[in-house]
């Protein structure tokens, strides 16, 4: 396939690129500068001059497309906006797009794709997005959502930004109360392999992204202080505190999650083959893997 994606110069992307270009797939990608257009070009992909606001730009690239995969971040307009300019001329290409697991607030036990949603307000913009592009399967269209956990890997993602880092500047990292509040997390190697995959899942499917959720957030603190090489020493702040450090990503962190990634196990084959969160944090430790 011809595959137009979105945001191939983030961190996801730079994974995806090699994912897609490994499975046979062309890869076209949405440039903003010379930088970007530079970067996708020594990956792989052709540069798309434009931004994710042009949308007479995403129209052209999408018509050119058998397959678009979104992620790049933006604000809730122009998400919406790019992703129904793109979906009008793609036409029955899959059209696979981006969520999180936060939209689910706190999960009581182990949740699938059915769990009702309590997002926090960091992400509840993404539930009407998400409503108004899956309509359009009812339409001919051929909308697939991906919803991963926090990603982590390659010296990037979540835990590197609210651990690691400030591990290595406070010399402890920090959990929210007690910690035992659980996350999901999946490898970015993982997740690119699936964006793969969904380009051959059914209209209106939706996956959560994500590998074992059994840990807690005092276990990653703790883990995340030794890769920062601050002996494994660990804090317990308030939420109140979380907030004035985090902003609204405070609530996300907050939130005691757990999934199970069967649906897309049993759908698409995927099965999450990278490290797990506690071996890529002790490869950082003793130097096996670049931070």
């Amino acid at each position: 396939m011809r595959v137009f994606i979105t945001g191939g110069s983030g961190y996801i992307g730079s994974a995806l690129i090699p994912a897609l270009i490994a499975a046979g797939h062309e890869v076209t990608a949405l440039a903003r500068g010379d930088d970007d257009a530079g970067k996708l070009a020594g990956a792989g992909a052709i540069p798309v001059a434009g931004e994710l606001s042009d949308v007479s730009a995403l129209r052209a690239a999408a018509r050119a497309a058998d397959g678009v995969i979104h992620l790049a971040p933006s604000s809730p307009d122009i998400d919406l906006a790019a992703s129904e300019a793109i979906q009008a001329e793609l036409g029955d290409g899959p059209f696979v797009f981006t969520g999180g697991a936060w939209v689910y607030g706190d999960t009581d036990g182990i949740a699938d794709e059915t769990a009702p949603l309590a997002p926090p307000p960091i992400v509840a913009w993404r539930v009407q997005n998400t409503d108004v592009i899956m309509r359009s399967a009812e339409r001919g269209g051929r909308p697939v959502l991906v919803m991963p956990g926090a990603v982590y890997g390659d010296g990037g993602g979540l835990i590197n930004a609210t651990m690691i880092a400030p591990a290595k500047a406070e010399r402890y990292a920090s959990y929210i109360g007690d910690g035992g509040n659980h996350i999901a997390l999946v490898h970015v190697h993982d997740i690119a392999r699936l964006y793969v995959l969904a380009l051959t899942a059914s209209p209106g499917s939706r996956f959560l992204a994500v590998g074992d959720s059994s840990l807690t957030m005092r276990e990653l603190a703790r883990a995340a202080s030794a890769a920062a090489g601050a002996g494994g020493v660990t804090r317990s702040i308030t939420l109140g505190e979380a907030q004035g450090i985090f902003g609204p990503l405070a609530d996300a962190l907050a939130l005691d999650q757990q999934f199970t990634s069967q649906h897309a196990r049993d759908e698409l084959g995927w099965s999450p083959t990278g490290p797990s969160p506690l071996e890529y944090l002790g490869g950082l430790r003793d130097g096996s893997v670049a931070a």
